[in-house]
């Protein structure tokens, strides 16, 4: 972050300096912080310390120790007792997007907002390798795409940075709002719309609705990037009043679309048709998800005036963000790891790389409950058990509370080698029993499941 004054910090927040007035306003625009700070954990001296309140933490307990760590500021929404300078606003989480927006306009940078129910992160991270090869690109690191994340990210930024892909990740209606209006993205991305959050958003068609929020702060003329292949995204043409390029494999209106797919070990080659020219690339992954992502990179890449040898170096460069489709070798055993979030769509993708992957033993399905899905949760494990039947797997091992559901749809499919596991020590002690060098295991569920735990529990790390 470069240095901002307390005068100008005042000024994006629209307040005034509390405290010893007299001797404090003489100083303010002497006075300067390097870097932004929500956590006493993470006190840097000079910080400014942003007071957040939360259901299980208020930031205001912890003012004084802020300053006694070092922090030269803070920003507060109600009273407390410091000599230290301090901001005083409305709310605090709506000063950090405040905050956030006015520093980001401060640079040129061209940014890249994305957003989707599936894909996301994998789809950021194809982004940034194809931006990286002509740009110094700012990223969202891990998951870090909420009101706090994104303006922390934002707040990154130095006049080094020319590119930036910001991810915007939403619960309900209105954030992605807030999100694009601090990011101020020039470009738009959308991965598909999924059921995530259908538990408060009731139908697709709201999802789709809360998603189409990141053109709020969509800044000038640039094309929305869209999946084709989306029954909801192809549409959006019809009622949005801004160029689409769509991409896809099945639609074959789209202007950028992939064909002659062929997974080759673990990477992934198919030739990409765009706009009369053709190019064949090469991602180390696999999965038909990881496809689509790459589509969505190569589109920017072209929005962005990339060379197409630039655009194709990047995606040939990827690398998984976190707990998302590692692959990984334990003791000869091939570890599928997706345990980062879940839903019907990705539970679909993630048994589309178990097929994919070439395995001497058994393919073996450790599937978890996936979170947030209301009314539809029984019906839609059902389904994804239904996935995993018709799959190539030949065992199927499900844990958590909803699992049975997916146990059921699997047995409905013929298969036999269906068991589940409310104890991750059991299911651990199972699979170190039941598997052998040549087996081949993906691990899938929701964050919360923590189902790497199991991982590690049964493996004991990395060879």
């Amino acid at each position: 972050m470069e240095k901002l004054s307390l005068l100008e910090i005042a000024e994006a927040l629209g307040v005034q300096p509390e405290g010893d007035m007299a001797s404090l306003q003489e100083n303010w625009a002497q006075i300067t912080v390097d870097s932004v700070c929500t956590d006493t954990r993470n006190i840097t001296p000079g910080c400014l310390f942003i007071a957040l309140s939360g259901e299980r933490f208020d930031g205001h307990d912890f003012v004084e120790q802020a300053f006694a760590q070092g922090a030269a500021a803070a920003v507060i929404h109600r009273p407390v007792v410091s000599e230290y300078p301090v901001l005083r606003v409305e709310n605090t989480r709506t000063a950090l997007l405040d905050l956030a927006r006015f520093y980001r306009k401060r640079f040129s940078v061209f940014l890249v907002g994305i957003t989707g129910s599936v894909g996301k992160t994998s789809t950021k991270e194809m982004i940034y390798g194809v931006l990286s090869q002509k740009f110094k690109t700012l990223k969202t690191q891990g998951n870090l795409n909420n009101e706090i994340g994104l303006p922390m990210t934002l707040l990154g930024l130095d006049c080094s940075y020319r590119a930036a892909v910001i991810e915007m990740g939403m619960s309900d209606f209105g954030e992605i709002s807030r999100l694009t209006k601090t990011a101020l993205p020039n470009l738009g991305v959308i991965t598909n719309i999924g059921v995530s959050h259908l538990e408060t958003l009731g139908s697709r068609e709201n999802i789709l609705k809360a998603k189409l929020e990141i053109m709020d702060g969509l800044q000038g003329d640039l094309p929305l990037i869209l999946n084709g292949d989306d029954d909801l995204l192809s549409t959006v043409g019809e009622f949005v009043d801004r160029e689409i390029i769509y991409y896809g494999i099945k639609n074959t209106d789209a202007g950028v679309t992939a064909s002659d797919i062929d997974v080759q070990g673990l990477s992934t080659e198919f030739t990409i048709s765009y706009f009369g020219k053709k190019a064949r690339a090469r991602i180390p992954t696999i999965g038909e998800h990881n496809v689509y992502n790459a589509l969505a990179a190569f589109c920017v890449g072209l929005v962005s005036e990339m060379t197409e040898e630039e655009i194709l170096r990047g995606l040939s460069q990827y690398k998984p963000a976190g707990m998302r489709q590692n692959i990984t070798d334990y003791k000869g055993i091939t570890v599928i790891e997706d345990c980062y979030n879940a839903s019907p769509d990705s539970m679909k993708a993630a048994l589309s790389v178990l097929d994919a992957v070439q395995t001497q033993g058994r393919r073996i399905a450790v599937l978890g409950d996936m979170l947030e899905l209301g009314d539809i949760s029984e019906k839609a494990h059902y389904k994804v058990g239904v996935l995993a039947g018709q799959s190539g797997a030949d065992e199927v091992l499900c844990f958590g509370p909803q699992s049975e559901n997916i146990a059921r749809g699997a047995m409905s499919e013929g298969m036999t080698q269906v068991a589940v596991f409310q104890d991750k020590e059991e299911l651990s002690r199972y699979l170190a029993a039941h598997t052998a060098p040549g087996d081949t295991v993906l691990f899938k569920a929701s964050r919360g499941m923590r189902l790497e735990q199991v991982i590690q529990t049964t493996y004991g790390g990395e060879e």
